[in-house]
């Protein structure tokens, strides 16, 4: 699912050149979930953002499903990642003034699902993770792990074969976030690929393979 190799990342800030990412090399397979964990400023952010065709990397190779993704244009890399990608962040990112329902079908706009079937399809997404009952909520009217669960839902709503996790659990307790990992369980059972990126050694031994992430550098 996943091919990268020497993958490097620099920034420039003035006259001084920072090295985020250095020649990392990482093989993915489809179904797998992967945790990646690192302590802040590791890198791991840096990598997230190059896996999700969110940013391009400053040299090397990044191969998704089978196809290069660096020499990609924005709309191309605005299709990849419509299309095979579904994200998951810390922060939820939900915008406050849609309803849970509104949230998850988003995506779907942009890929030009007539309305009927997009709340159809967003429906389907949170009764699967178990939000049937929150459909007309907003963001602050659900409790955390309810909030994380409807972006759950919202990356999963165009059926994408990869999901990105990137601290899914760092804003909840203990009970919430074990119930989010359950889901991610659920997805990865059902053959989703999945990539998590934590700080958190007990979240990441949870994953079926870990890697280490330390001054922009990958540790098996």
């Amino acid at each position: 699912m996943i091919e990268i190799r020497d993958l490097c990342k620099h920034y420039s800030e003035g006259r001084l050149r920072v090295q985020a990412l250095e020649r990392v090399n990482l093989r993915v397979e489809r179904g797998e979930f992967l945790a990646v964990i690192g302590p802040s400023g590791s890198g791991k952010s840096t990598l997230m953002n190059l896996l999700g065709c969110l940013d391009l990397p400053s040299s090397g190779s990044y191969r998704l499903d089978g196809s290069e993704v660096t020499a990609l244009g924005s709309s191309a890399l605005a299709a990849v990642r419509a299309k095979k990608i579904g994200f998951v962040f810390q922060g939820f990112n939900l915008l406050p003034r849609l309803s849970a329902l509104e949230n998850v079908a988003l995506p779907l706009l942009y890929l030009g699902v007539p309305p009927g079937e997009r709340s159809a399809l967003a429906r389907e997404a949170l009764e699967r993770v178990g939000l049937k009952e929150r459909l007309r909520h907003s963001p602050a009217e659900l409790s955390g792990g309810q909030q994380q669960r409807v972006a759950i839902a919202r990356a999963l709503i165009a059926s994408p074969p990869l999901i990105l996790a990137d601290e899914p659990t760092g804003n909840l307790d203990a009970g919430s976030g074990g119930e989010v990992m359950a889901l991610f369980h659920g997805l990865n059972r059902q053959g989703h690929t999945i990539v998590l990126i934590t700080h958190d050694q007990s979240v990441a031994a949870q994953a079926g393979r870990r890697v280490a992430i330390r001054d922009g550098r990958l540790f098996a």
